[in-house]
């Protein structure tokens, strides 16, 4: 789909969603090794594989390259959540699923999390809240899974909290890792923080 925040003289949405893809692939490779600011719009043509007419015939600036990576990250993290936010399932055992799921993939996608944070800094104001509202959606989707897990167990306060520990402590394992995997390997970090959870929480970890 468009993306209305991103302007473009191309009117057919198909090629749009086609040729942004590729711009994005482009992107990502290019911002993991170089960064944003050492990337130039030429270079992130070439890696997409067109001409730099092409890719201002999708974009305008580069800041709406990075936009799109970034869009395009949280929309990766959202699709994959959904799949083990299972909501209607009332049990610690399912928010242990969920929150292992997220920890897995934060594993996973540890390139792309430190794009987000090392970049999302760049983008205008209204830019940049977008993304952090995307963000924010991330937390909530975290709160329905705990509240689904555990319902009537805690006040909407603590819920928020927990949600937003999960998605630093998720987040922690990717920029963090390099020194944290001297003590954890990822399995020992996600049961050491689900005893933290749990424990705080005066619930019992289902094993």
């Amino acid at each position: 789909m468009k993306d209305n925040k991103v302007l473009s003289s191309v009117k057919d949405e198909e090629l749009i969603r086609k040729r942004r893809d590729q711009m994005i692939k482009g992107a990502l490779t290019l911002f993991k090794e170089k960064g944003f600011h050492r990337t130039t719009t030429r270079e992130i043509a070439k890696e997409s594989g067109f001409s730099i007419g092409t890719l201002y015939e999708y974009i305008r600036t580069k800041e709406d390259v990075l936009y799109l990576v970034c869009d395009s990250i949280h929309g990766e993290v959202k699709k994959r959540l959904e799949v083990v936010v299972e909501r209607n399932q009332a049990s610690t055992e399912n928010l242990g699923n969920v929150i292992t799921s997220f920890f897995h993939l934060m594993d996973e996608m540890q390139e792309e999390i430190l794009i987000l944070y090392q970049e999302v800094k760049s983008l205008s104001k209204e830019t940049r809240s977008a993304i952090l509202q995307k963000e924010r959606e991330m937390a909530t989707m975290l709160e329905k899974a705990i509240t689904a897990s555990l319902p009537n167990a805690l006040p909407k306060q603590d819920i928020t909290l927990l949600a937003n520990n999960i998605m630093i402590q998720g987040h922690m394992w990717g920029f963090r890792r390099w020194m944290l995997q001297k003590e954890f390997t990822l399995e020992q970090y996600i049961q050491k923080q689900l005893q933290f959870a749990f424990s705080a929480l005066r619930i019992n970890k289902v094993k």
